[in-house]
């Protein structure tokens, strides 16, 4: 009481009542607060304990995917999580995804800003990854109605045929090699993807003589690491640059998209250029060119409009195209009975010609499952892209707020145990009698998304898939290496933008001998 008394006495009147006034004021702000965060945060979905400062990030793990997956087990379908300072919803089941999807597709089908997607976008430009709004309907009209399709798609066939040829006359001199015990399938894969985009998008000659074979392999690489690489900004986003400046991200990042920037440049000058020779076959540059000067287009498509554009083809078109190929080939090679039955149903459809031609594809109803377990299994992005909600929604009953970041796990969805019997089992004959399909009218299986921003691109990636698929199983027979059985095989995930297998696919190819019918 002494020291009260003493303190009281030290002090004017005036600055006590300033002190009261400002303890008062300070009790009343933090009442307030609390009172407005309980009335934000009620009804929440359930989720698990977060940490202070990193929420449940450190949760993640090096699968984000598995572990989600494992944390759904428990806490549900619909969940709530915090990652850093990001309020993030994780959906885990069909019947979540379709309110997602489609019953609040509209208030939840924008896109969070992202630091890294930000840069390689040339500020949001692209289709992927740009928020939702006026430029991204019109960009996506755009690419839509003018590059991704049926008809533009099977303009390309013969691309890949040409390309078809020239990856089974490789394996066949390798397979004629005694001296090589197996091939890097994956390798010839990603190659033919590149080069299937490449001619696709950019024309024979893509880049010049500045970027060759090598070259753009390594560029390729080295963007997706950078972009599957943690952002600090991303999640912090008061002081995450800090920890980006400090970790070299911003220096690896823009080397990257200085490497990605030249090879645009590069490809974008070749097509103006006055010496460039004019194809029968327009590419995807000559149409974005075309339109850049069509002065009665929705808005003005600069150079970095177009940039951006390579970007989404570049990075997910090849990446996603040769990962679900090695996939399908994988799982065949675990399971011989499906590979037997796929290629007899390939061999009786197609006889003794020595490919098989993309018209025919359409006839081989097993085929078809057989992609479609792939992707059941495999989602070349198991947590789709993610979104971010722009208004108030109700999701399994809980409330999402405006701001949100919304993961859709896919990967859950393919092993949703109330929709797949024997959910891990590679088994093609699930979807015989059937109605799942992966077109975005099935929440059961959307490895492509479903609503607004599903894939646009989708059928330009399944023509190569099936193409180059259909004629690996027709003109080979394929064995594992010597002294290896399907239970050694290691289906062991990569993560990245896109998941793939983390260990090289290892294949002895044979030739198939086709009788030759005489008259």
């Amino acid at each position: 009481m002494e020291m009260i008394s003493e303190f009281l006495s030290s002090v004017s009147f005036f600055w006590l009542l300033t002190i009261t006034a400002f303890l008062l004021l300070l009790f009343l702000l933090l009442l307030c607060h609390g009172y407005f965060s309980k009335q934000i945060l009620e009804n929440l979905p359930p989720g698990p304990p977060r940490h202070p400062i990193l929420g449940n990030l450190h949760q993640l793990g090096g699968l984000p995917h598995i572990s989600l997956y494992r944390l759904s087990q428990q806490y549900g379908p619909v969940m709530h999580l915090r990652l850093g300072q990001v309020p993030a919803l994780v959906v885990s089941s069909p019947q979540m995804a379709k309110e997602v999807l489609k019953v609040h597709d509209t208030k939840c089908c924008s896109r969070p800003d992202s630091y890294g997607m930000r840069k390689l976008s040339y500020n949001q430009k692209d289709i992927s990854f740009s928020p939702y709004g006026d430029y991204w309907r019109e960009m996506r009209k755009l690419c839509v109605i003018e590059l991704f399709t049926v008809k533009r798609v099977r303009s390309f066939q013969h691309v890949r045929d040409r390309e078809i040829a020239k990856l089974v006359n490789d394996i066949s001199i390798e397979a004629s090699d005694p001296n090589n015990k197996f091939i890097h399938l994956d390798e010839k894969i990603l190659t033919f993807a590149k080069n299937i985009i490449c001619e696709v998008a950019f024309g024979t000659n893509v880049g010049g003589e500045k970027f060759k074979e090598n070259e753009i392999k390594k560029t390729l690489h080295e963007a997706m690491i950078v972009i599957s690489g943690f952002c600090a900004a991303d999640f912090f986003p008061y002081y995450g640059w800090i920890i980006d400046l400090l970790t070299g991200f911003h220096r690896k990042m823009k080397k990257s998209f200085d490497k990605l920037d030249k090879f645009s440049e590069s490809v974008i000058q070749e097509h103006i250029g006055p010496s460039r020779s004019r194809l029968d076959h327009e590419n995807l540059t000559d149409v974005l060119i075309a339109l850049s000067n069509d002065e009665n287009a929705p808005f003005d498509l600069t150079k970095d409009h177009i940039k951006a554009v390579f970007m989404d083809l570049f990075l997910a078109s090849i990446d996603t195209s040769s990962g679900t190929t090695v996939w399908a080939m994988s799982e065949l090679a675990k399971n011989p009975r499906v590979m037997r039955k796929v290629q007899a149903e390939i061999r009786n459809a197609v006889g003794n010609k020595a490919v098989v031609d993309e018209s025919e594809i359409e006839k081989l109803k097993y085929f078809k499952m057989v992609i479609k377990e792939t992707l059941r299994l495999h989602p070349p992005v198991p947590l789709l892209l993610p979104r971010e909600s722009m208004q108030h929604c109700k999701i399994g009953g809980y409330n999402v707020y405006p701001k949100t970041r919304i993961f859709i796990n896919a990967w859950a969805i393919g092993r949703d145990s109330d929709t797949w019997s024997k959910p891990y089992e590679f088994y093609p004959e699930r979807f015989e009698d059937c109605e799942i399909d992966f077109k975005g009218q099935h929440y059961e299986l959307i490895p492509f998304g479903a609503g607004r921003r599903m894939c646009p691109a989708m059928t330009m990636g399944l023509a190569s898939v099936e193409s180059i698929l259909a004629n690996l199983l027709h003109c080979f027979d394929w064995q594992l290496p010597s002294g290896m059985t399907p239970d050694d095989m290691n289906m062991e995930e990569e993560f990245g933008l896109t998941v793939n297998k983390k260990f090289p696919l290892h294949l002895v190819p044979i030739k198939h001998e086709f009788q030759i019918q005489t008259k």
